[in-house]
């Protein structure tokens, strides 16, 4: 790792030299490049150079325990105790940064979120969901769209589809796909039973033009009435959109919006998506004869990840992960899990996982 730390600081010295010279600026597709490989470049820098800072003061500090004097062996002992932690986490920072990288870690992404066994329990708990990505988001400042709900009458969620757009939303985003699993007493169990239920996620980048093309003689686009909350306007004016990608019957319902353009560009948006997975889905598959751009398989029904309200624990069967965190992981307090899948995925180390 500090071979290939030292060949991108060598090369993050190059880019500061490139980036100011007359030629280079002239050329602005050839400085945007630069530009951008310099910005994911300057993060890891400010990272090495807090794990090389680090790294001595452990080193100062091991010397010391060496030494004769009792009150300097002590001191240093609480360092190495302070330090220790900070260096691991540095360590595990930088093994993620330099993972190598998917060619749409830095896309948008479009988020499905869909109740699935359990009844009301499982539209509760994908309300649930919805709330703890669209706080996860705001952490990261991500800008979190729902474009299109369907909900229950006690405030469950039957459907969702957002549109989450930042840095590096589909990086963090793309092993959240799957099926995820809750345990606890539901509002609607009188008895005080533990239930199981569960809501599927589906994570998928946002398609840009160059990725997929859509004739628009393959569309079949219809207008309607919005349903749900929005107010006599919404009701009253055929503001939502109904697009169907007749090739391969793909369809998507927008209605997030008062405006029937709003919404019709927004629709287009998230179908492109949908059309891209759909063939790169097609194409992992022929080459590969399973689903690359998914965890495990690929199946979205594979149990991904378990909820268990009772013990307060949340757990990724994929990586054998546990934290007792819950309440804190439901407001968005992802970044654990996340950046340990994201580093496994990288290394070819998740496996799917039934187990509790």
């Amino acid at each position: 790792m500090l071979e290939k730390l030292e060949e991108l600081f060598i090369r993050f010295q190059e880019l500061n030299q490139k980036l100011s010279e007359p030629d280079v600026i002239a050329d602005r597709d050839l400085w945007q490049g630069l530009a951008k490989e310099h910005a994911t470049l300057s993060e890891i820098m400010e990272v090495r150079e807090e794990f090389l800072r680090v790294q001595k003061e452990i080193e100062d500090a091991e010397e010391l325990l060496s030494s004769g004097d009792a009150d300097l062996k002590e001191m240093a002992q609480m360092e190495l105790e302070d330090l220790k932690p900070n260096f691991e986490q540095l360590e595990q920072k930088l093994k993620e940064l330099l993972a190598p990288r998917d060619p749409d870690d830095d896309k948008n992404v479009v988020l499905e979120i869909r109740a699935g066994t359990g009844g009301e329990e499982a539209a509760l708990f994908a309300s649930d969901l919805l709330r703890m990505y669209s706080k996860y988001a705001e952490k990261k400042g991500w800008t979190f769209e729902i474009t299109n709900l369907s909900d229950t009458q006690i405030n469950g969620v039957k459907e969702a589809v957002c549109l989450v757009s930042g840095k590096e939303v589909f990086r963090h985003l793309k092993y959240e796909s799957g099926a995820h699993r809750v345990q606890r007493v539901p509002v609607t169990e009188s008895g005080g039973r533990i239930h199981t239920s569960a809501a599927t996620v589906a994570v998928l980048p946002e398609a840009e033009d160059v990725d997929v093309t859509i004739n628009p003689e393959d569309l079949l686009i219809e207008t309607h009435r919005s349903s749900g909350a929005g107010g006599q306007h919404v009701n009253k004016t055929e503001s939502a959109i109904r697009m169907v990608h007749l090739p391969t019957g793909i369809e998507v319902d927008c209605q997030d919006e008062r405006s029937q353009i709003k919404n019709r560009e927004k629709a287009i948006k998230i179908l492109k998506s949908r059309v891209y997975d759909y063939y790169k889905s097609i194409a992992d598959a022929e080459y590969s004869g399973m689903r690359k751009t998914q965890v495990g398989s690929g199946d979205r029904s594979e149990r991904i990840r378990t909820y268990n309200f009772p013990q307060g624990r949340v757990t990724d069967h994929r990586i054998g992960l546990t934290l007792y965190k819950l309440d804190a992981f439901l407001e968005g307090e992802m970044d654990e899990i996340v950046s340990a899948l994201i580093l496994a995925g990288s290394t070819g180390e998740l496996s799917a996982s039934d187990e509790d």
